[in-house]
């Protein structure tokens, strides 16, 4: 082979790696884009909207609380523990008749403290234990922001005449929050139907 043939095949295998080097990057923003946009579903679009629009700073918070909360893994609750809860979720249900706030604010300590207890970050930072929860049950953690935003008004509402929030939105927080609160504990009812058929099989 001459010199002049092999300085050709090298510019042109050079040239071909260039171009699928900027093709995988290229298809790897996009992709990554989507996969978070699947994983978080709505959540992606709130974060797209507070970041006024802009998808890769939104795409940046959300990988990151990938990286920091992915590899959580979520402790089942004892029978009991999961009897209480529920008991606890049902009493809070029927107080929303005569004491809505009461019911709601009940509502949100409760979320905090299952999400405890399943190895989720503890209730009382409230960002993080939200981003854990965004992040392994995303299409149900809204519920738990708006139960928390709405017991926040009643905070400010008690501590300065403000912040009023009507009944229809604290009973709209309530419905979402169930979804979270039925996911938290479904989570556990597969995970013993799983162990359950791995005995019996």
């Amino acid at each position: 082979m001459s010199t002049g043939l092999i300085i050709a095949l090298i510019v042109i295998v050079a040239a071909v790696l260039v171009v699928a080097a900027v093709l995988t990057l290229r298809g790897r923003s996009p992709q990554h884009g989507r996969g978070l946009k699947r994983r978080f579903g709505p959540e992606y679009d709130r974060a797209v909207a507070r970041h006024d629009g802009d998808e890769k700073a939104a795409e940046r918070e959300l990988a990151e609380r990938v990286e920091r909360h992915g590899s959580l893994r979520e402790q089942p609750l004892e029978p009991a523990q999961r009897q209480r809860y529920e008991e606890r979720w049902t009493a809070a249900q029927e107080r929303f008749v005569d004491s809505p706030r009461e019911a709601v604010a009940e509502a949100d300590r409760l979320l905090a403290e299952l999400a405890k207890d399943r190895g989720f970050p503890d209730g009382g930072q409230y960002e993080e234990q939200f981003a854990a929860l965004s992040v392994h049950h995303a299409h149900h953690v809204h519920g738990y922001r708006r139960v928390h935003t709405v017991a926040g008004a009643r905070v400010n509402a008690d501590r300065d005449g403000d912040g009023r929030v009507d009944t229809e939105e604290m009973r709209e927080a309530m419905v979402e929050a169930r979804a979270l609160f039925e996911d938290l504990i479904g989570s556990h009812r597969r995970e013993e139907s799983r162990t359950t058929t791995d005995v019996r099989g």
